[in-house]
């Protein structure tokens, strides 16, 4: 027998939200690097995981680099999700909740995983760069997700 279908439904709004969010933001987060960084944007996203070959890579390299984006995008809204579920305030205060968690993003993002990835990126970093980084961030990724989680997470 499945579940009872007050589970299916916040199984169903639980996935809409993390989809939704994490669409939203991925493909603004990746038109925004493709209009200021170029088009080749997905080889640099794919380069995180394969090292500086994939700047080499073809259609197969570029989809990947699209597709490790939008898992990351996707990734990002399942953890603002979750972290609504105990903290309600997460979805009482969609704007200033994901504008913070969209600079809390970019910070992961340069601080962590791009040291950690095959391409090792670190320092020294621009001031305004920084900036940038955030400003776009908390925009293009905390906002899409936030407003999607209180708009469709029940």
């Amino acid at each position: 027998m499945g579940a009872p279908l007050g589970r299916r439904e916040e199984k169903s709004s639980a996935l809409l939200a993390i989809a939704l969010g994490g669409g939203i933001a991925g493909t603004l987060d990746l038109l925004q690097a493709c209009i200021l960084f170029r088009w080749n944007s997905p080889l640099a996203i794919a380069a995180g995981l394969l090292g500086r070959q994939a700047f080499q890579g073809g259609v197969r390299i570029y989809v990947l680099g699209v597709a490790l984006h939008f898992f990351i995008a996707c990734s990002a809204a399942a953890t603002y999700y979750a972290a609504s579920r105990r903290l309600l305030f997460l979805r009482g205060h969609p704007l200033v909740c994901g504008l913070f968690f969209g600079g809390a993003v970019e910070d992961v993002m340069r601080f962590i995983v791009l040291p950690l990835s095959a391409l090792h990126a670190r320092g020294p970093y621009q001031l305004d760069d920084l900036i940038l980084g955030l400003l776009v961030h908390m925009v293009v990724i905390g906002l899409p997700i936030s407003f999607s989680v209180r708009r469709f997470a029940k």
